[in-house]
Order: C-alpha cells, then sequence, then structure tokens
C-alpha cells in the first residue's frame, strides 16, 4: 500500500506522539484534568506532610488551647451559678437572670473560639499556598520557610477570608438570627406560644434558604484570594478580585471539583467522627444512669467525655485541613495555566540553570507578571 506525495503530517502516521508536558513537580504543567488535581494534592500531601501538619499542628493546637483555657476560666466563673439552679424547687420557672452569667460566660468562649480558629484556618490557607509554589517546581519545602513565609502573608489571608466570608454569609446570619429568637424565647418565655417569633424564625429560615445560591456563588468567586494574597503578595481587596478574574468563565468546574474533594474530606472525618461518638456513648450512658446529684458530680466525667471528643476532633482536623487547601492552590495553579499561560514560565523556573552559569533568580509558581 502506498501514499501519495505531500508534506508531512505532524504526529501522523509514522510520526511519533506528541511528548507529554514537563512535570517537575506533583502536577503537568498544563492544563489539568480532575484526576491530574487530586493526584496533584495528595502527592503534594504525601511528599510535604512535614510542613504541612506541622503547621496545621500548631495552628489547631494552639486554638484547641485557648478554647481549653477558656472553658476551664468560664466553668471557674459559674459553678457558683449552676449549684444554685440545682437548689431551685423543681415548681420554679428560672428567669433570664439566672441564665444571664452562663450565657455570657460560654457565649465568650464561643466567640473566642471562633476567633481562634479564623487564626487557625487562616493560617492553614497561608502555608498551603506557599507549599504549592515549591511543590509543582519539584523544590524542597522546609518548615520554617514556609512557617515564615505563612506568617508572614497571615494578615493579608485574613482580611480575604474574612471579606470573603462576609460577602456569603447571609445564610449563615440569618440561621443564627432564627436560633437566637428562639432561644430567647425559650429561656425568657418558656409558657408562651410564641406567635411573634415563631413568624421570624420562619421568616429568616426562608430568606437564608433563598440567599444560599447567591452566598454559594460568591463563595466560589472569591476561592482563589487565599492564594492571590500568598503567592502573588497581593492585598485584601485586591485578592479578592484576582479571584474573581480567574474564576470568571469556570464557576462550574471549579465548584464541581472543591466539591468532590469536599466529599472526600467530609466522608473520611465523619467516619472518624462517627466511631469516636460511639466511644463517648459509654460513658455518657453510664452518667446517666447514675443520676447525679449535683452539676458538680456531673462535670468530671463529662469534662473527660468532652476533652477526649475535643482532642479526637483536633487530630482529624489537623489531617484533613491541607486537603481542600491543596485542591485549591492547585485549581489556582490551573487558571493561571488556562488563562495567563503559566505553564512556560514554570517549566523554566524547574528547569536546571546550565552549568557555570550564575543564578539569576528564575521566578517562581507566583510571579503575577506570568
Amino acid at each position: 500500500m502506498t501514499y501519495p506525495p505531500g508534506p508531512p503530517s505532524p504526529y501522523g502516521y509514522g510520526y511519533p506522539p506528541p511528548p507529554p508536558p514537563p512535570k517537575p513537580g506533583v502536577i503537568p504543567l498544563a492544563p489539568l484534568r480532575v484526576g491530574d488535581l487530586l493526584g496533584g494534592a495528595f502527592s503534594a500531601y504525601g511528599r510535604y506532610w512535614k510542613p504541612l501538619l506541622g503547621i496545621a499542628a500548631i495552628a489547631y493546637g494552639g486554638a484547641g488551647v485557648l478554647v481549653g483555657g477558656a472553658l476551664l476560666v468560664a466553668y471557674g466563673s459559674v459553678v457558683d451559678n449552676l449549684e444554685r439552679l440545682d437548689a431551685l424547687p423543681d415548681d420554679a420557672n428560672p428567669g433570664f437572670a439566672d441564665f444571664q452569667a452562663l450565657l455570657v460566660a460560654f457565649g465568650s468562649v464561643w466567640l473566642l473560639g471562633m476567633l481562634g480558629m479564623l487564626v487557625a484556618t487562616a493560617l492553614i490557607n497561608a502555608a498551603v499556598p506557599a507549599v504549592i509554589q515549591d511543590a509543582v517546581l519539584g523544590r524542597p519545602a522546609r518548615f520554617g520557610t514556609v512557617l515564615r513565609r505563612a506568617w508572614s502573608r497571615l494578615g493579608a489571608v485574613i482580611g480575604s477570608v474574612c471579606l470573603s466570608s462576609l460577602a456569603a454569609a447571609l445564610p449563615a446570619f440569618l440561621l443564627v438570627l432564627a436560633f437566637m429568637v428562639t432561644l430567647a424565647q425559650v429561656v425568657v418565655n418558656p409558657d408562651d406560644s410564641g406567635t411573634v417569633s415563631a413568624l421570624t424564625v420562619l421568616l429568616s429560615v426562608l430568606l437564608a434558604l433563598a440567599s444560599f445560591p447567591l452566598a454559594l456563588w460568591l463563595w466560589v468567586k472569591f476561592l482563589f484570594a487565599p492564594s492571590a494574597a500568598v503567592i502573588e503578595n497581593q492585598g485584601p481587596v485586591e485578592s479578592l478580585r484576582r479571584s474573581a478574574h480567574l474564576v470568571r468563565g469556570s464557576w462550574w468546574r471549579i465548584f464541581g471539583c472543591v466539591l468532590l474533594i469536599g466529599l472526600i474530606v467530609s466522608v473520611a472525618g465523619g467516619m472518624i467522627q462517627w466511631f469516636v461518638s460511639i466511644l463517648a456513648a459509654i460513658p455518657m450512658t453510664s452518667l446517666v444512669s447514675q443520676a447525679p446529684e449535683s452539676p458538680r458530680d456531673l462535670f468530671p466525667t463529662l469534662w473527660g467525655v468532652m476533652l477526649t471528643a475535643g482532642f479526637v476532633q483536633l487530630l482529624v482536623q489537623t489531617l484533613l485541613a491541607p486537603l481542600q487547601p491543596l485542591v485549591t492552590s492547585l485549581l489556582y495553579i490551573d487558571q493561571r495555566i488556562r488563562k495567563e499561560n503559566l505553564a512556560p514560565m514554570l517549566a523554566q523556573s524547574a528547569a536546571p540553570a546550565p552549568a557555570g552559569a550564575p543564578d539569576a533568580g528564575a521566578p517562581d509558581a507566583g510571579a503575577p507578571d506570568a
């Protein structure tokens, strides 16, 4: 069989297939598929587990110690109130004043815990892009270097996280409002039917459900803000604008990838939490069957269960926390490859310098002019 003469077709009959894109690190330097994203995230986790888990342990361990200490202080300040409530006659209905100290004490603990978790989450979101900068180029990432880089950008990351959260927090705010109205109604006037409160709760829930799509859209739109704040040294507002630019035109793809890794993390964490809840039910069942005479007798066992569950929760959070930011940071790199042709610059940065050539300092994965 013969073929007519003519110019040869690249990669046609008798020609080798096109070469694969270079892969100096955890991902190929080309537009990424879902398998590349997940494989790159788990590969980065395996190669750089020391800085990732080390910083996660510092972040969530510090938050856990802060909340634990605040709980001890809160309990010490309200133990007398608990005993007074326990000493009330069975036919007496405690009023709001009887619960005020408890609400203030444990509300303060909740607020402090939220602030601690905000800083811890921001530190993780600052550390992961710093690791990804080296991971895509196949460079080592030392713990101290990553920590210093993350700490230097912590303020910008906290600002970007807070701004994006405010933009997408309307449904959560409405649900919290519904819960607070219900709680106030039960505490202040438990015998009242609460028609006005019920209408307020129903309206808040309906508005929360109606605003949820907008909140989800904004959350994905600003998903890359922490990565831009770290890799491109952007400020909070500039990071949000940068994220919106990169997400534009790819919202559904980015949402699907984040949803997939979120489901994986949720299933893994849920299985561990289910096992812990079964273990925690054993001492709680024994505690209920013994019928303690006062709150002072109740708290030793309760504190043991809470501390054990809190420690396991902290451990699970530390192990799983880097996975979602790893996928997000790789999606950020992927969008820059697709929109800004970042791959050639990354390949140039990853290539070894010629022997004897001066080290001019190749640009990294986050060069904003790429």
